[in-house]
């Protein structure tokens, strides 16, 4: 599998989990706010798995970490009003810096170890 399809699948696992987060606040009837969790997030587990097979556990983790982080915080700002403060860009801005060194030295190390 191609190490982008190891990034979607790893945004995609991000995606999941901060949707899952949200209905958990957004839907009145228990049912279905109880079910849409379960859903997201057994898709989320499944994207994440997907992702392993092309990334490192690093890679994966963090990549789905910063999907999931970025995510929940447009959510917040988007459905349900909350402020995002200018300190949240400059950490969602790090957290994206982080995954990039960290994609680029893994790639580097495996490179130089063949």
């Amino acid at each position: 599998m191609a190490r982008g399809g190891g990034y979607g699948w790893a945004l995609a696992a991000g995606l999941n989990a901060a949707l899952a987060a949200v209905s958990a606040k957004f839907f009145a009837p228990p049912l279905l706010k109880y079910s849409m969790v379960i859903l997201f997030n057994v898709t989320m587990w499944g994207c994440y798995v997907n992702s392993l097979k092309a990334l490192s556990s690093l890679q994966a983790t963090v990549t789905n970490f910063a999907a999931n982080f970025i995510s929940s915080g447009l959510a917040g700002y988007f459905l349900f009003e909350e402020p995002l403060p200018s300190k949240w860009f400059v950490g969602a801005s790090l957290i994206i810096v982080g995954v990039f060194i960290l994609s680029k030295s893994s790639i580097e190390k495996k490179l130089n170890s063949d």
